[in-house]
């Protein structure tokens, strides 16, 4: 139960609880020491009282039998002796007794709780002085009484506590404000991460308290700053996806209509031709071959075409022949309508499903790039494994993708189109780099791929 109860405490709640504990703890030490050092305090008293006392009696004493009434003088004597203070000096009763101790001197503890007196001093001390008067014995009873002592000891414990508790009650009072300022942005910090939590990224907590808790404001502050810039730009990567994907659909339909139109429409003239070959019942051979090939290399072109549409919108056979096999397919069909271009490659081996096509789809726009812009003779294409780029946290693989021409290079100041931009976020959404550096010796396009976990 106690346990529970500490727990649902709040720090602030814990450093008081435990200051007010030592501190209550501090005062009963102190009070306790008091008490413990009262007790021989008291008996040193007490003997050193009853020494003196029994040495002056017995100087008195002495030459009692020299007076002309001894009885007399010691009567007098004993009553002088009354006004002792610390010890009462009384006769010797018939039984053996002393007589009752002086009710002055009893009152001056009265103040005192008896529990008090009795745990300091527990047991009277007595001691007997022997007197002869002529021949007849008699004693004299020194008996200690150390209320003065035990009621200054009793004053000290009392203005110990009193004292002790107000400052006590200070340094609480003061430990409470200093803590209560120190631990002041604990709740800030707990709003803002409850603001983070609901999506405010805006939130902003002022440093103050401690050194270290101004040191962890200022880390939150930036913390929100930085997640707030991580979820805008998230935000504007989904926009920049949806935008690109709605500029390539265009693309496509822009080509199936500025490439279809012309085929069908062609189509449908030698077809034309053919069928008023058919009903002129006139045997044309060479006008019916002649229409017969034009309309299989137009159907021929139309393939290739509907390849190139395919290969953009999903290569042909990725996950079935592996990366290698699908850019071979790929480099093939640009060699085959580029012959006059010299193609390199070093292509390593499969890198995991969403790398194979986040690098087929690289090494397609780098190609689209080279052949419709650069006017390269040569293209060199690498894929290999790369080294974990310096800075960068996880245990992921990296393949580095490269794709160099001779053609002409990039205009200064030209823009990336919408291909490259779009590879771009991908790889950067995926965690890797995408980086363009144009010369007099054409364009190196390198790509940092994530291929898996290890």
């Amino acid at each position: 139960m106690g346990i529970v109860m500490w727990q649902r405490l709040s720090l602030r709640s814990r450093i008081n609880l435990l200051m007010a504990l030592v501190l209550t703890l501090g005062l009963a030490i102190n009070v306790t020491r008091l008490v413990l050092e009262g007790g021989p305090r008291v008996q040193a008293e007490d003997q050193s009282v009853t020494r003196l006392a029994r040495e002056f009696v017995e100087t008195i004493v002495a030459g009692l039998n020299e007076a002309p009434n001894p009885e007399a003088r010691l009567d007098q004597i004993v009553q002088d002796l009354q006004r002792l203070r610390h010890v009462s000096i009384t006769w010797q009763t018939d039984t053996g007794a002393p007589a009752d101790i002086r009710e002055g001197e009893e009152d001056d503890a009265g103040s005192v709780p008896s529990w008090f007196v009795t745990l300091l001093h527990p047991r009277t001390t007595a001691v007997s002085v022997p007197v002869s008067i002529h021949g007849k014995r008699t004693a004299l009873v020194i008996t200690s009484i150390p209320n003065d002592e035990i009621a200054e000891i009793w004053d000290g414990v009392l203005t110990q506590l009193a004292v002790g508790s107000a400052v006590a009650l200070a340094l609480f009072l003061i430990t409470m404000v200093v803590v209560g300022r120190a631990l002041a942005p604990l709740e800030e910090l707990s709003k803002a991460m409850s603001g983070i939590e609901s999506g405010s990224y805006g939130v902003h907590i002022e440093p103050g308290g401690a050194p270290e808790l101004a040191a962890i404001c200022t880390k939150m502050n930036r913390l929100a700053e930085t997640l707030g810039e991580a979820i805008e730009e998230k935000r504007r990567l989904a926009e920049r996806a949806v935008s690109l994907q709605d500029v390539e659909r265009e693309e496509i339909a822009r080509e199936l209509h500025d490439e279809f139109g012309p085929y069908l429409f062609t189509l449908r003239v030698h077809a034309g031709a053919l069928m008023r070959l058919a009903n002129a019942g006139v045997s044309d051979a060479d006008g019916v071959r002649k229409h017969g090939g034009a309309i299989l290399g137009q159907i021929n072109d139309l393939q290739q075409f509907t390849r190139r549409i395919l290969e953009r919108l999903r290569p042909v056979g990725l996950a079935e022949l592996g990366l290698r096999e699908a850019l071979g397919a790929l480099l093939r069909m640009w060699n085959e309508s580029h012959p006059e271009v010299e193609i390199e490659t070093t292509i390593s081996r499969s890198l995991g499903e969403t790398a194979d096509l986040t690098i087929y789809r690289v090494v397609q726009e780098a190609l689209t790039n080279v052949f419709r812009h650069a006017r390269a003779t040569a293209v060199n294409v690498s894929i290999e494994p790369a080294e974990r780029p310096a800075g960068v946290q996880g245990n992921r693989d990296y393949a580095l993708v490269r794709v160099r021409d001779n053609g002409r290079g990039l205009k200064p100041g030209e823009k990336f189109g919408f291909g490259l931009t779009g590879m771009r976020e991908r790889i950067l959404a995926l965690g890797g780099t995408l980086t363009v550096a144009s010369g007099e010796g054409g364009v190196t396009i390198e790509a940092m791929v994530p291929t898996h976990m290890l």
